[in-house]
């Protein structure tokens, strides 16, 4: 029974709920509101979730009635749930499901028993209306007797349109049952594996019952969480042929090492199809790069064919927050296949998450990276700003400079590197990684370390053959550039140094601070940012820190006056 003085839940009249997670019946509160709320912040001690219209349609979409919402937060909420945010919940989600899309009776050629037409239907002759009426629609309908005709290929964007307009679309259509492919889970990995609850959990949850609505999301999890093992037992659940479209040619690397380590799958039923193999199996990982490459922009997408012609029953999208844009239309026939998204954080730096919604599914599954932390599933992180003055030779050049130029100034200050140096003398017995962003920096800090260098143009082999001596312990320290913002497997990794970023990019930020979390014995992670005082690049390091702190994390300032006189601030 939940002490209704210390009820965990506070409901406020613009839609965001605030939970103290010191409170009694705090986890039972959270499980309740996650299918209609979004979480938004998990510091310490109160997490803030948002009811917005996206979040009630997924509700919606997965049985949920507006009473239902209602009755959660009168059950959960401290004080008096304001009246006026209820009363708006039956309108918004009612429009889910008034437009609806269906497959069609054809006699157009099929592809893989899917038609190349669908049916987008409304019951409601002014929803038919609103959607005739739209300008942005009308290249893609055309009309029917029961509503309006689109082409398969035109799916993802037509659903993603809707939702701009507050139509939510329930998709009906036939999805592929692909064929089958009969695989399991090791009970026993080279790497003593075992399954977490939190894994199985986001794994049904994507699948959910099985009827329609079901079977395609996206699943959020830190880094060093286990995403790629939330991806195989889908595809253990599954059972059927899979493609799996990631980063770079490192991730295809990656998945294929931990398909063999923990499935049942032998090396014969998995392919790489990549700028470097191109090869179709049952499970085939490819890149978002080879996917979408055409030889001009007019062009066909001469690779996407091949893969709409296998008769795939899953599509994973590693890394859904990097999807190119591209594939927001190539991939739009694949959306009749069940799909899932993998991510560390929905941030999109152009703002395009309501397109990954239409692309790939709703998120069907997310934890605070806090919580994971306190249950030893990744490590504790220190994150830590070093603040160093501009020299003053660069203080003309940076106040005359335009603003793109300030910045490279700032985030180039050579002062960086005897920090950087100081940084990692002062952890001996730490795993580094630096990671900057403009290679001749990169290349004179490795130069001056005596270390390895990757970057882009890094060939594969090579890399691989770096990465392998770092994991042995045989280089302690590495410098990478913005090849480290994703599929870069290292586990002992436990201090990062960033000397440059992105300007405030919150995406970046997470992706390397995912870097050094996978956890260690009796060993905390260390996450240093490198910024130039009084610069542009402190503005844009306060974005970076404003995630890190909404994530939970204590973001501490150091003033460095020189380089061996440390101030804290």
């Amino acid at each position: 029974m939940i002490d209704s003085a210390v009820k965990p839940l506070i409901v406020q009249s613009d839609r965001t709920l605030l939970l103290d997670v010191h409170a009694s019946g705090a986890e039972e509160a959270r499980a309740a509101i996650l299918p209609f709320a979004e979480l938004e912040k998990s510091p310490e001690h109160i997490h803030t979730y948002r009811i917005t219209p996206l979040s009630l349609w997924n509700a919606a979409s997965a049985g949920f009635a507006p009473n239902d919402v209602t009755s959660v937060l009168h059950t959960y909420s401290r004080y008096e749930v304001p009246s006026g945010i209820t009363g708006s919940f039956a309108d918004t989600m009612a429009r889910y499901g008034k437009i609806k899309l269906h497959s069609m009776d054809t006699d157009k050629p099929q592809s893989n028993g899917v038609a190349e037409e669908l049916l987008l239907m409304a019951e409601d002759e002014k929803v038919i209306k609103e959607i005739a009426a739209a300008r942005t629609l009308a290249d893609y309908l055309v009309k029917a007797e029961k509503g309006f005709k689109i082409k398969l290929v035109d799916r993802g964007t037509v659903k993603q349109e809707l939702i701009k307009l507050g139509w939510p679309v329930q998709d009906e259509a036939i999805l592929r049952k692909g064929e089958s492919l009969e695989l399991a889970l090791k009970e026993n990995s080279t790497r003593t594996f075992i399954l977490r609850d939190y894994q199985e959990e986001a794994a049904r949850a994507v699948l959910g019952k099985g009827g329609p609505g079901t079977g395609f999301g996206v699943v959020v999890l830190p880094c060093g969480a286990g995403k790629t093992i939330v991806g195989m037992a889908v595809m253990a659940l599954l059972k059927t042929n899979t493609l799996i479209l990631s980063a770079n040619v490192a991730a295809v690397h990656q998945w294929i090492d931990e398909l063999l380590d923990k499935t049942t799958l032998n090396r014969e039923q998995i392919a790489e199809y990549s700028g470097d193999s191109k090869m179709v199996a049952p499970v085939t990982i490819a890149t978002y790069q080879i996917l979408t490459w055409r030889p001009n922009k007019d062009g066909d997408f001469p690779h996407f064919s091949l893969f709409r012609r296998y008769p795939w029953g899953l599509i994973i999208y590693d890394e859904v927050h990097l999807l190119p844009a591209p594939v927001f239309r190539v991939t739009a026939e694949l959306q009749a296949v069940r799909r899932l998204g993998l991510t560390a954080t929905l941030i999109r730096e152009d703002g395009a998450e309501d397109a990954v919604f239409s692309l790939v599914g709703p998120k069907r599954y997310d934890v605070p990276w806090k919580d994971l932390e306190r249950q030893g599933w990744i490590a504790e992180a220190l994150c830590i700003e070093v603040r160093l003055d501009l020299p003053e030779d660069l203080k003309v050049p940076y106040a005359v400079a335009g603003k793109r130029e300030k910045y490279r100034i700032a985030a180039e200050n050579s002062l960086k590197e005897e920090a950087a140096l100081e940084l990692i003398a002062n952890h001996p017995e730490d795993q580094v990684l630096v990671i900057g962003q403009y290679i001749s920096q990169l290349q004179s800090i490795a130069g001056r370390l005596a270390v390895p260098l990757v970057t882009g143009k890094t060939p594969n082999a090579e890399r691989e053959r770096i990465y392998s001596s770092f994991k042995k312990g045989q280089v302690p320290v590495i410098v990478v550039s913005k090849v480290a913002n994703f599929a870069l497997d290292l586990p002992d990794a436990s201090m990062a140094i960033q000397i440059s970023g992105s300007f405030g990019s919150r995406q970046e930020e997470a992706q390397r601070l995912g870097r050094i979390i996978r956890p260690k014995k009796n060993k905390n992670s260390y996450f240093y940012t490198i910024v130039t005082r009084s610069t542009i690049e402190e503005d844009f390091a306060a974005n970076r820190q404003k995630f890190l702190a909404e994530q939970g994390y204590r973001y501490s300032i150091q003033h460095w006056q020189s380089i061996n006189q440390q101030v804290s601030g």
